[in-house]
């Protein structure tokens, strides 16, 4: 189950005036609108989670035309896009990078929240913790073979908070 935590909106128009070559007398405003809101995912055991269409089906209408990003409000997971038809291609993300930042390294320092925290924090670094995407004709404009993923680093990560920008 998906939660809406926050909703908040803004419009603003600018003068066109501003603008000279933008200028017109049929359109003397640029509007541009932004909304913002969270949602909470559900809890997911560690890897590699498709989550596009939890997103999806929690988003308001999407304009015409603008972008839409997605920020993970977490150090230990991460988000990214990818392959959405093999799941093999999850396991193997997750067996990377794994293999990238394994667990009980003696040199690792952060380790009071277990063994997982310190390569979670590392592998989020790696993933990134946001994702910006077009949004065409009031969808998110991705390949037919792209997908967002949760990656979920640690064993016992809980639910995870998304901050959604639409802007327009």
């Amino acid at each position: 189950m998906v939660f809406i935590l926050r909703w908040s909106f803004i419009q603003s128009c600018i003068q066109y005036s501003i603008y000279p070559p933008l200028h017109s007398s049929i359109f003397p405003y640029l509007c541009y609108m932004i909304q913002q809101f969270e949602i909470r995912l559900p809890a997911f055991k560690r890897g590699i989670h498709l989550v596009t269409q939890l997103i999806e089906d929690n988003l308001p209408s999407l304009p015409e035309m603008g972008m839409i990003n997605i920020f993970i409000m977490h150090t230990s997971a991460g988000l990214t896009i990818n392959e959405n038809a093999d799941p093999t291609v999850r396991h193997d993300l997750e067996k990377y990078l794994d293999n990238v930042a394994p667990e009980n390294e003696s040199y690792f320092r952060h380790t009071m929240e277990g063994v997982d925290d310190m390569p979670a924090h590392i592998k989020a670094t790696l993933t990134g913790s946001s994702l910006t995407i077009p949004v065409s004709n009031g969808r998110l404009n991705m390949g037919t073979w792209q997908g967002i993923y949760l990656c979920e680093f640690r064993n016992y990560g809980g639910s995870r908070k998304l901050l959604i920008t639409i802007y327009s």
